[in-house]
Parts: C-alpha cells; structure tokens; sequence
C-alpha cells in the first residue's frame, strides 16, 4: 500500500514541476508562489473547518484532528523548511531548463539516505553504496549538459539555487518521517499550508510589492491552480504513505524522484527543449542509481 502511495505521488510530483514551470514562463516568481501557496490552504480549509465545526469527518481519512503548541510549533519549522526549499527551486525552475532541473532535483534521495543513516540508523549496503557512485557521476555528466548550453554548474546561481532547493528538501523529508510516525497526517497538511500562506504573504508584501514595478511583471495564468492542484494531491499520497509504520523515508523519497521522468518527458514535447539526447542519458544514469538504492534498500 505504501509503495502504491509513493507511486501515485511520483506522478503527481511530475505533473506538478511541469505546471510550475508553465507558469513560471515570463512571469514574477514571488507572486505566482504565494497563489500556490493560498490554493493549497484553500484546498485544505473545509477539511480543518468540518474537523473542528462538526462531526461529518470523525473516524475518515479526511479528518484535521486538533493539537497543542508543541506540535504547531514543529509545523511552524517545517513550513519554513519547505517554504525555503520553493524559493530557491521556484527562481531555479524559471531559469532552468526542466530537462536539466529534473535530474538534479532527483538526485535528492542521496541527501535522504545519509540522512536515514545518521538519525535513523539506516545503513549502507553494496547496492546503495553502488547507487551513490552512479549518482554523484550522473551529476557530473549533467554539469557537462549544463556547459552545453552555456549553464556553468560551477558558477551559475540558479544551478546553486535548484541545489539548496534539494537540500532543503531532503531535510523536509527527514523532518516528514519524524513528524508522521507520530501525528495525523491531514493535521500535517493542513495546517503547514496555512503556516507556509502566512509567510509567502509576509515575503510577498514586504519583498515584491514596494519594488514590482522594478522587476518582471506578474500575469495570470491557469496552470498556477494545476501547481496546487497536482502537489495537494502529491503530497497526501506521499504523506499517506510514510504514515504507515512498514514504510522507510530512503525508499518513498527515491520513488518519489521518479517524477523525473513525467517532467523530462514534458520538457520534451512540450516546452521543446535541447540538447535532449545527452540529457536522457544523464537521466538514465540518474534513475540507475535511484534503482540500486532501491534495491539495496530493500535487501
């Protein structure tokens, strides 16, 4: 059942990159963040309001059950997390081609596993160590698919961007395994969204609006509702998924960086981008190093 989970949230995650990066084209990042931001609380509004005002959702899987200060607190953190992580991945995916922000966002569950190692004793095993080699390499060729088009891994600060947007989000992750082994995880959704809504609303009045008639222009554009659409979706599956007590982070966060495929797919046929051979096998690399960590951790 957790594997199924992790699955449907791979797919989702990729439909999601793929309508983040539509809206993205020529438009503000800041403002087009915090519509996400107020979609996904809007989404998840009626379910805390139904949990709190009524009965209607005692006892389904759809019920935001209440908590102390302890526990909002931690959201509260992890919400700064996350909101971290789309700031540097949003300004990255604007000025990145989706075919060369993929592979690099998939190489997260490397981050994931030396997490796993370190707090909760999981341990390295031929396969995944055989993992980590391939995956450090694909790294490396992708820089090279990088210089192609004139994208320096080495001095561009949107590559640096994408780069702290997989770190913060590996950190998300391990946050994520600790928090929903012990809490509900339509509490965790819920009311991260609101938190990460409070932010953006503070970042976007106190950073985009004195000086946005200085920098690129906002626009309307549909798919901003798809990018809220497509991660509440992925994220309840992925919360569903660590929720269950079998499930180990290393194995949903590598499942989940499938999602590569769904947006490279895309960047090819819909966004038309270049220099696409290279990079597929760059991507083959990175999903063969993905598969022996896979299959290590399921030794």
């Amino acid at each position: 059942m957790w594997l199924t989970s992790a699955l449907l949230s791979a797919l989702f995650l990729g439909l999601y990159d793929v309508a983040k990066k539509q809206s993205l084209k020529k438009n503000a990042v800041i403002p087009v963040l915090w519509l996400h931001t107020l979609f996904c609380s809007l989404i998840m509004l009626p379910f805390a309001l139904l949990s709190a005002q009524t009965g209607v959702l005692d006892g389904s899987i759809f019920y935001v059950p209440v908590a102390g200060w302890d526990l909002h607190r931690m959201l509260i953190l992890k919400a700064a997390i996350v909101l971290g992580s789309w700031i540097f991945g949003y300004f990255g995916m604007k000025h990145l081609p989706i075919t060369l922000f993929g592979p690099i966002n998939a190489t997260r569950p490397i981050i994931v596993l030396l997490g796993g190692l370190i707090l909760f004793g999981e341990r390295l095993n031929t396969y995944q160590w055989i993992g980590v080699i391939i995956a450090v390499f694909s790294f490396y060729l992708l820089s090279i698919s990088g210089r192609k088009e004139g994208i320096s891994f080495t001095h561009n600060k949107w590559v640096f961007c994408v780069i702290m947007a997989t770190i913060l989000g590996a950190v998300s992750a391990l946050f994520d395994k600790y928090l929903l082994v012990r809490y509900n995880n339509m509490f965790v959704q819920a009311w991260s969204n609101f938190y990460q809504l409070a932010m953006m609303t503070v970042i976007l009045f106190t950073l985009w609006w004195p000086t946005r008639k200085n920098t690129t222009p906002f626009s309307w554009k549909w798919s901003i509702i798809l990018i809220s659409v497509f991660l509440t979706l992925a994220d309840y599956a992925y919360f569903v998924s660590l929720a269950q007590s079998a499930s180990m982070v290393s194995i949903v966060s590598m499942i989940r960086r499938s999602s590569v495929i769904v947006s490279f797919l895309c960047g090819a046929l819909l966004f038309h981008e270049k220099n696409l051979k290279s990079k597929a096998i760059d991507l083959l690399l990175v999903l063969l190093g993905l598969f022996f960590l896979l299959i290590g951790s399921l030794q």
